[in-house]
């Protein structure tokens, strides 16, 4: 994958002249400021635990700055694997491929386990919405080749998300080929999404609000979406969205990478638990 190699050779580049910057620096929080931009190097020891690379960015709603484990990762651009099905579901109620989150799509039979592992709890009818939390591709599958890619480099250029390469053959772009995200990038849609300032009715932005909630308790909500391809041999993770607390809001992405050479089983639950354990050092949850 071009985006994974250029992600090596940039961050050796960091390691040469990285420190060069213009910046201030705190040696006992391991943290640099530059403008509106806090770089929390502490935060890759969370990463380091799990056997991964990965980075993580935040933005602050209130403060409208932002806060990100390293400058390398912030930009580099991966397959969004199922994060995408955020918007996929915006573009599929705008377009009306769909009524609404719960309407039913038909069970295709048959599905490539190879390419998407044996998952015989979601091979049946089910609503889009179960679809959505459940994670089920092959639903996304069948709306994606309703819509067509026409449609989607539409609806992807509006809403300035990814890098339009829909270049892949097969319906699945997301998981497979050359289209391509970076955290940043991810960060700056779900802010145009939570703000309502996307080419989509604000029915549709509620309804897809409503269906990332993922947590609620009486102290913060979180909408999200988890994510996670094998492409290339690469384990690519993700989870990303934002939690509203009473302190205000926050917007986040965090990815993870991984060869797959060195496959660990916490892979897919370091997700959630390296943004956890960020929210909890900047004092975002308890």
């Amino acid at each position: 994958m071009k985006s994974i190699n250029l992600f090596f050779f940039i961050a050796t580049l960091s390691l040469i002249y990285g420190c060069s910057s213009n910046k201030q620096a705190d040696k006992k929080s391991n943290t640099s400021i530059i403008n509106d931009l806090t770089i929390r190097d502490d935060f890759q020891s969370y990463f380091d635990s799990c056997g991964v690379e990965g980075s993580i960015a935040i933005y602050d709603i209130e403060s409208q700055k932002w806060i990100v484990s390293d400058t390398v990762g912030l930009v580099i651009e991966t397959l969004p694997a199922s994060t995408f099905k955020i918007i996929n579901l915006l573009i599929a109620l705008e377009t009306n491929t769909i009524k609404d989150e719960n309407e039913i799509v038909k069970w295709v039979g048959s599905t490539d386990t190879v390419k998407y592992g044996f998952r015989p709890e979601i091979y049946h009818d089910m609503s889009v919405k179960e679809a959505f939390e459940l994670s089920a591709g092959w639903v996304f599958i069948e709306l994606a080749k309703k819509m067509g890619k026409d449609t989607y480099k539409k609806y992807l250029t509006d809403s300035k998300y990814g890098n339009n390469n829909l270049t892949q053959t097969e319906a699945d772009f997301w998981n497979f080929g050359d289209f391509a995200i970076s955290p940043k990038n991810q960060v700056e849609f779900l802010r145009t999404l939570y703000e309502e300032n996307l080419p989509f009715s604000k029915r549709n932005i509620d309804i897809v609000k409503e269906v990332m909630i993922t947590e609620q308790t009486e102290e913060y909500t979180i909408r999200a979406k988890t994510g996670w391809t094998r492409e290339n041999n690469i384990n690519t993770g993700w989870w990303t969205g934002y939690i509203e607390t009473k302190n205000g809001t926050y917007i986040f992405a965090t990815r993870l990478l991984q060869e797959r050479k060195l496959n660990r089983s916490d892979f897919g639950s370091c997700r959630k638990e390296i943004t956890k354990k960020v929210f909890k050092d900047l004092g975002i949850v308890e």
